[in-house]
């Protein structure tokens, strides 16, 4: 069974997938980000979840950020997520499209569920190490700031994404910002097998059951859905993954400790101090984000490239001619 638009056998050009990329990257992180700093607040609290204990909901936690730091405090780290989101996007889609390619069908050109599944794992891999990482340890550092933003006497440590880029290195060295890079690449890596490789799938059977878009893009309202449910496989499959990885990025590397060491310490901590549930902290919001943020993400994606490649443009010298 072969893939279709996204995840068509024809690849689109870089040019494409950067702007068409980049394009539904932004707009996916404008929409989205306040669900994603609640839900890093969530997974980095501390609070038991013991019998007794009523743990706090991510509604109670966007209520106390916007009391306390005002509603733009919902949006702490967006600087550092839309410093990366262009080349992140780019690359996904590129790298996607790349590997998909190479695990083709040598003869017939059909690319089979499993071809997709594996090319959305190796494009999640390529994207944590070359962007997604970095970005994230300055997000996170930012996004765990309680500072006001309101409060011109409430000076954070962090000022903007910059400052808490050239902070980090300055302090902690280049490979802070690598800090958890393998729980990353395999949270990124089953995050985009398991969202291609539903979506190429869900996208095939709306193209078999109406033919008239067998060729050509489905409407928008069905791109959204198939992108909306195809979003909320990644994070359930993970979300331990995903808050271990919060909670290593967050805090200094102690000297002489390992990755793995550090990793196995603070999954240890949370099971013993919090319980099993803590793995799971933060899983709502993390699905209201990812899963309408990936529906944003096909939806543009997929809107831009049609709009970019009936205009056949291409990438020539530098510049894009049209």
């Amino acid at each position: 069974m072969s893939s279709k638009g996204s995840t068509s056998g024809k690849a689109a050009s870089p040019a494409v997938n950067l702007i068409a990329g980049g394009g539904a990257g932004m707009m996916e992180a404008l929409v989205c980000h306040p669900l994603d700093t609640i839900k890093v607040r969530m997974q980095l609290s501390r609070r038991a979840t013991a019998p007794g204990v009523k743990p706090r909901g991510f509604i109670k936690t966007g209520v106390d950020i916007v009391k306390k730091e005002t509603a733009l405090g919902l949006y702490k780290g967006l600087g550092a997520v839309l410093g990366g989101i262009i080349p992140k996007m780019a690359i996904r889609f590129t790298s996607y499209d790349a590997y998909k390619q190479m695990l083709a069908d040598k003869t017939t050109g059909q690319i089979s569920p499993q071809a997709t599944f594996l090319a959305g794992l190796a494009a999640g891999v390529t994207e944590a190490v070359a962007v997604v990482n970095p970005m994230e340890v300055i997000k996170i550092r930012l996004q765990a700031q309680h500072h006001s933003l309101s409060d011109p006497v409430d000076t954070p440590k962090y000022r903007s994404a910059p400052h808490a880029l050239y902070t980090v290195v300055k302090e902690e060295g280049f490979i802070a910002l690598y800090r958890g890079v393998s729980l990353t690449a395999l949270r990124q890596g089953t995050n985009q097998a398991a969202n291609f490789t539903a979506y190429s799938q869900l996208k095939a059977a709306l193209q078999r059951l109406q033919p008239e878009y067998n060729n050509s893009q489905l409407p928008a309202y069905q791109t959204t859905v198939i992108g909306l449910i195809s979003g909320a496989v990644g994070p359930f499959s993970n979300a331990p993954i995903d808050t271990i990885k919060t909670r290593l990025q967050k805090t200094r590397a102690e000297p002489g400790q390992s990755a793995i060491a550090r990793i196995t310490s603070i999954a240890s901590d949370m099971f013993k101090q919090e319980g099993a549930r803590a793995f799971y902290k933060g899983i709502t919001p993390r699905v209201m984000r990812v899963a309408p943020g990936q529906a944003v993400t096909f939806t543009v994606y997929e809107y831009l490239r049609g709009k970019l490649e009936a205009s056949n443009w291409s990438f020539v010298g530098g510049t894009f001619e049209e």
